[in-house]
């Protein structure tokens, strides 16, 4: 199924059902239907031809859902990113993914001015909102054809990238296909349960999977309303709970715990809530047995997956408490085994890592066939994460194969840091890894020995990451050191460092 025609039917079905609400405003299904064609052509009128990329730099608001649709619909590919980014991870990306038209969020246009010098093959610029030098979004579009656009495009066609943590510490990019992002669309709707009389809130940024693709786009394949959040905080949450009479959202943990400890907390703020889906991070029972007492008409779904393949496992409300601290079992539409080293399915109670294989996994890490290559095993591909599967199908983590940090729901990649603080002359060597966060879940902390004779402190140390990463990626904790512990090769063992923050506490995930 082609993405755009996800939106066409809805129209056809609901065109004069609100699709998106965004702070004071409403736009019905008949008008989104009418943007995206008009975006589609523009593009299409603009030179950019099928396969050309095309990037966004905004956080949640009504273009982002226009521009999604639009691209699909012109057959170009939407490289979605991080409003987080610094402008070095910004300039890296954009060039890496070949960008050739950036929409961006005129709060960021320091940012993008910043850069701009550096893209060669970045040619248009266009802006959401009032602010900055480029073109506006309402007149890039005003002047095209509101009618379907002629593009041969296929299922198997790439339309959507985003980007996600590499081994080599850079992020690479998650190139997805239509038939893709549509088995997970899918997935989800009979997973959480979404349709036609949802109010779907998306309360987590759209430039990642899990608000893009694993609650918008279901949403409108299943002719919803959705309701955006451009930033989080606790009282605008519920002040849109109550404003939009929503039904639905998909959050991170953080933010469920963040609702639990509102001290300002009033259940009536959230009377029309029915549905919650959680992913990202470890749900702590404390945060679950409250939501049960507190909002016991909120039916919660607790689902695993990943960028590159969508949703995997899902466990439903009507297995707890049994099954509490597993992730679930086997989604709908998806295949999914655990695997020895050898890429041998293991028997229940033994630990492999969880793969999966079909239509639901991307096409490639765009312009990275090493690391395409490493991603598959007799034709499973790899999550890096280990898991134990039991009599019954439930799969429960074990570790993160990777050492990747979760942070209030957003993913840090170590070796990303590290890449950072070499750069600093007076470093040696460094490790980092993630530390127990009573707010976050985790943060990342740093070990750092210094050559000989050299001098640094900790502030220093993190104001240079400060300049390179977006901010949840800097190191809370700085701790000098005059060696490691190492294995027999040399490779410095972060499982020792870990212990001593994680001994009282335990760590699922």
């Amino acid at each position: 199924m082609l993405t755009g025609d996800m939106l066409r039917r809805a129209a056809e079905r609901f065109p004069n059902k609100p699709a998106i609400l965004w702070q004071d405003t409403e736009l019905q299904y008949r008008d989104l239907n009418r943007s995206a064609n008009r975006l589609a052509n523009t593009l299409i009128d603009a030179g950019l031809e099928k396969g050309s990329k095309v990037g966004i730099l905004s956080r949640n608001r009504t273009e982002y859902g226009i521009i999604f649709f639009g691209s699909a619909r012109a057959g170009t590919v939407l490289v979605n990113i991080s409003v987080l980014y610094a402008p070095d991870e910004l300039a890296y990306v954009l060039d890496k993914a070949d960008v050739e038209l950036l929409f961006y969020e005129d709060f960021l246009a320091e940012k993008v001015n910043a850069i701009r010098d550096r893209l060669p093959k970045l040619t248009h610029m266009v802006r959401l909102g009032d602010g900055g030098e480029d073109i506006l979004f309402e007149d890039f579009i005003t002047k095209s054809s509101e009618s379907y656009p002629q593009v041969d495009i296929s299922e198997d066609d790439p339309f959507c990238m985003t980007y996600t943590g590499g081994t080599t510490g850079r992020p690479k990019g998650v190139l997805c296909s239509h038939r893709n992002r549509a088995i997970c669309a899918h997935t989800v709707m009979v997973e959480e349960a979404i349709d036609e009389r949802d109010v779907v809130g998306i309360v987590t940024p759209l430039f990642h999977v899990a608000a893009l693709n694993i609650m918008f786009q279901p949403a409108v394949l299943a002719g919803a309303t959705c309701t955006f959040l451009s930033q989080w905080n606790v009282a605008d949450f519920a002040n849109m709970v109550r404003k939009t009479q929503m039904t639905a959202a998909f959050m991170v943990p953080t933010q469920v715990s963040m609702v639990m400890n509102d001290t300002d907390f009033d259940p009536a703020a959230y009377e029309t809530w029915r549905k919650l889906s959680f992913a990202g991070a470890p749900m702590p029972d404390w945060v679950q047995r409250e939501m049960l007492k507190r909002l016991p008409k909120v039916d919660m779904t607790q689902i695993y997956g990943q960028s590159e393949m969508g949703v995997l496992t899902s466990l439903r409300p009507w297995y707890m408490p049994e099954k509490l601290g597993s992730i679930g079992r086997q989604a709908y539409n998806v295949d999914l085994a655990l695997l020895d080293r050898d890429g041998a399915p293991v028997a229940p109670g033994e630990v492999g890592e969880i793969a999966s294989r079909g239509e639901n996994v991307m096409l490639e890490y765009y312009n990275e066939p090493e690391q395409t290559a490493a991603f598959w095993s007799n034709g499973w591909a790899l999550t890096g994460d280990l898991g134990v599967m039991d009599q019954d199908g439930f799969v429960t983590l074990v570790d993160r194969a990777k050492d990747m940090i979760i942070s209030g729901g957003e993913n840090v990649y170590p070796k990303e840091i590290e890449n950072v603080i070499y750069e600093h002359t007076s470093v040696a060597e460094c490790a980092v890894f993630g530390i127990p966060d009573d707010k976050w879940g985790e943060v990342p902390a740093a070990y750092v020995s210094l050559k000989p004779g050299a001098e640094l402190d900790e502030e220093e140390l993190v104001e240079l990451c400060a300049q390179r990463l977006a901010r949840f990626k800097r190191p809370r904790l700085v701790k000098f050191v005059d060696e490691f512990p190492k294995t027999p090769i040399g490779k410095i063992q972060k499982n020792v460092l870990r212990e001593n923050y994680w001994k009282d506490r335990e760590k699922k995930i």
